[in-house]
């Protein structure tokens, strides 16, 4: 679901940006060379031993109630505005928590802080409701949901409109 912005460029190493490309001029750099220190430089750090690292547990963690394993870890919705549109390969969800787009067996999840803009446009003659997810790092997450009919597409962007408005920051 991922689109990229143009070619992969790859770093420039010429004698515009190393003078050790100059034949003469100097011995030829390697970019690695100072990334890596050299094994006869490194300094072996001692290791705690095992039982001074292990605290001893505390006497009123005994009584303590053990919390359920199967329970959701999601926080539950607080009752605020919620969209969901699925067809038969593809669904959006929008809540409290963010923007969720999944498309066969592919899927994403994007808080609101992750976000820069939201936008969705209805197809002009069919049944199809596309919405695309941007994040500040100028890559966007398309996804389009066939609907039942196209009454339902009216709906929907009511509903999306309505859940980007309580939660979607524009001035962050």
């Amino acid at each position: 679901m991922e689109q990229s912005n143009g070619p992969i460029q790859q770093p420039l190493r010429a004698a515009s940006a190393d003078p050790g490309f100059i034949p003469g001029l100097t011995g030829a750099a390697s970019p690695f060379k100072d990334a890596v220190p050299e094994a006869k430089d490194a300094v072996p750090e001692a290791v705690p031993e095992v039982k001074d690292a292990v605290p001893e547990a505390a006497p009123e963690a005994k009584d303590a109630v053990p919390e359920a394993e199967d329970a959701d870890p999601r926080p539950a919705a607080g009752g605020g505005p919620s969209f969901e549109a699925a067809d038969r390969r593809g669904r959006i969800v929008a809540d409290a928590e963010g923007v969720r787009l999944s498309y066969d067996e592919e899927a994403c999840e994007f808080r609101w802080d992750e976000l820069a803009a939201v936008e969705s446009e209805k197809g002009r003659f069919g049944k199809r409701f596309t919405v695309t997810v941007h994040t500040p790092d100028r890559r966007w997450y398309p996804i389009e949901i066939v609907a039942p009919d196209r009454g339902r597409i009216v709906t929907w962007e009511s509903e999306l409109d309505e859940v980007l408005d309580a939660y979607f920051d524009e001035t962050a």
